[in-house]
């Protein structure tokens, strides 16, 4: 077996909610950290409501660029889930969920905006979904 087969998949050691900001800051064990938005975690949630039913692209999601994440509910040893001040608290944001929404953050987001693009719509903030503007 490979040095690589045995390391564990990276896990956060340290989650910091920094409300007024609207961020989630995660620090995970292989060094790696990240300031995600609670829009952009809320737009690309975990959640069948958004990841739909079955295959293919998530649902469009919009109007979230002032949205803000209550609370963390810690889900056992393996995931946290968000409750999001719109009334949004499903989907499980699992270790392996929430890195890859780190490591994914440019092209994912770039993909959103495309995407509302697309259908025609326009942000309300002009913020990049991980560093909202300071006031």
């Amino acid at each position: 077996m490979s040095e690589s087969e045995l390391k564990p998949d990276p896990y956060p050691t340290e989650l910091e909610l920094r409300k007024r900001s609207r961020q989630l800051w995660a620090k995970f064990s292989d060094g790696a950290d990240f300031e995600l938005s609670a829009e952009y975690l809320r737009v690309h949630s975990p959640s069948a409501e958004v990841q739909g039913h079955g295959s293919g692209e998530s649902l469009l999601v919009l109007d979230k660029e002032d949205v803000n994440i209550d609370r963390i509910e810690p889900i056992g040893r393996y995931a946290v889930r968000l409750v999001f001040d719109d009334g949004h608290d499903t989907g499980l944001y699992t270790w392996p969920i929430l890195y890859k929404l780190g490591v994914g953050y440019e092209a994912n987001w770039q993909r959103y905006l495309e995407r509302l693009n697309k259908a025609g719509h326009q942000r309300s903030a002009e913020t990049d979904g991980r560093k909202p503007e300071k006031f």
